[in-house]
């Protein structure tokens, strides 16, 4: 018959249905809101007592001391009408409590771990209430030495314009956020972002739509968030696993750091030759390689070593250290500073095998210059290994275990 879908503003549903003595009216929703409605509480299935102000806060205490057990708690209330278009929210007769299990999945507790190993803040932003979620986090190992901060909704304006820079700074240092309007998870984002933060939040409900479009990383539920939540969002879960979240950000560190070796290693050797010509030129002395050399080591020794590097599986040390910061380009100072170095050494290296055998050895120009052309790619293929992640151990050099890197310079 009728239904009244949740609404987050009153944290209630109503359904009503035809029962043996006409129509019931069914009210679930959370404990406080409830009991707000409800004047009575059921002593038998017919039976009611009136409920008065100190029986509210006793069911109350009795619904905290479940959340504190990590339970998500219900209350459940009925009623008997005559119509279908009587007020569902008064007059209300409070069955009883629901407490429900959903402990957290298998691995949880690792994946967090393993985002704080990476200097990412993983943070709770629930519907549940305060004592549930403070139970949650503490068994997902949230929190730091000092426990765990928890903030409700209530405590906060419903408007981020009206927040002072105290409460701002209280949210920052929040671990968990309990009970939010749509609208305050909006500002909860923006908040973050605010601080320079890279925001990344999931969500699976039409509520959590808005906070999702504007977060840097919105992530979707993939099997029970709603469309509206996928639409907006730029990553969906397809098993709604949070480790997979920590798999995808150790798999995109992995990418942008192959990415980064790719580019460093066609720099080095490309600026390599480009310095080796233009010393010998205006050396006046022979040029180290003719054009289709060069060709030859732009098409073979730079492309298929430069493929291998964007293939490579990572090092151990990928997560453990903190994020790369936001408008940090895929080249910074510190790898323009080696581009230059590493490309005088080579460039040094060639020119120094030309003058040996020229001027030294006394080979004629086209011997000299297979001299300076081989070693020019030799040096490519051998300087593939300098690439290397410069944290991790020798034992755990990506570089080394990557079976593509030996096939390439095989190849070449």
């Amino acid at each position: 018959m009728r239904e009244i879908p949740f609404d987050s503003e009153t944290m209630r549903m109503a359904t009503f249905h035809e029962g043996d003595e006409g129509l019931e009216v069914a009210v679930k929703g959370a404990t406080g809101a409830v009991l707000e409605v409800c004047d009575d509480v059921a002593t038998d299935p017919t039976g009611r007592d009136a409920l008065d102000e100190e029986g509210r806060q006793q069911w109350k205490e009795r619904a905290r001391s479940l959340a504190d057990e990590g339970l998500r708690v219900l209350a459940v209330a009925d009623k008997r009408v005559d119509t279908e278009d009587a007020e569902a929210y008064e007059g209300l007769r409070l069955v009883g409590l629901v407490g429900l299990l959903d402990p957290p999945r298998d691995g949880v507790r690792e994946a967090i771990e393993a985002c704080r190993s990476a200097g990412i803040r993983v943070l709770v932003v629930t519907g549940d209430q305060a004592e549930t979620a403070r139970a949650i986090a503490r068994e997902v190992g949230l929190g730091g030495e000092d426990g765990i901060t928890v903030l409700e909704g209530a405590d906060l304006p419903e408007a981020e314009e009206g927040m002072s820079d105290e409460v701002r700074r209280r949210i920052r240092e929040t671990d968990v956020f309990a009970r939010l309007s749509p609208r305050q998870k909006l500002d909860l984002v923006a908040i973050y972002q605010d601080s320079g933060e890279v925001v990344a939040m999931t969500g699976d409900g039409v509520n959590d739509a808005p906070a999702l479009k504007k977060a840097d990383i919105g992530i979707a539920m993939g099997r029970r968030g709603t469309e509206a939540a996928r639409q907006v969002s730029d990553m969906i879960l397809r098993d709604d696993a949070f480790a997979s979240i920590v798999a995808a950000v150790e798999q995109g560190r992995i990418i942008f750091g192959n990415i980064r070796k790719a580019v460093v290693f066609m720099l080095c050797t490309n600026g390599a030759e480009i310095l080796a010509v233009a010393v010998a030129s205006f050396a006046a002395i022979p040029l180290p390689l003719r054009p289709l050399q060069i060709l030859y080591l732009n098409v073979v020794t730079d492309v298929l070593p430069a493929l291998a590097l964007g293939v490579g599986a990572g090092s151990s040390v990928v997560m453990q250290r903190p994020p790369r910061a936001a408008g940090e380009s895929v080249l910074t100072r510190s790898h323009w500073l080696a581009i230059g170095g590493w490309s005088a050494v080579i460039a040094a290296c060639v020119l120094g095998a030309l003058w040996l055998a020229h001027f030294v050895l006394g080979l004629e120009v086209h011997a000299a210059v297979t001299v300076s052309f081989l070693t020019l790619g030799l040096a490519k293929l051998w300087f593939v290994f300098n690439l290397r992640d410069p944290d991790a151990r020798f034992s755990d050099d990506d570089v080394l275990r990557n079976p593509w890197i030996w096939a390439s310079i095989a190849v070449c």
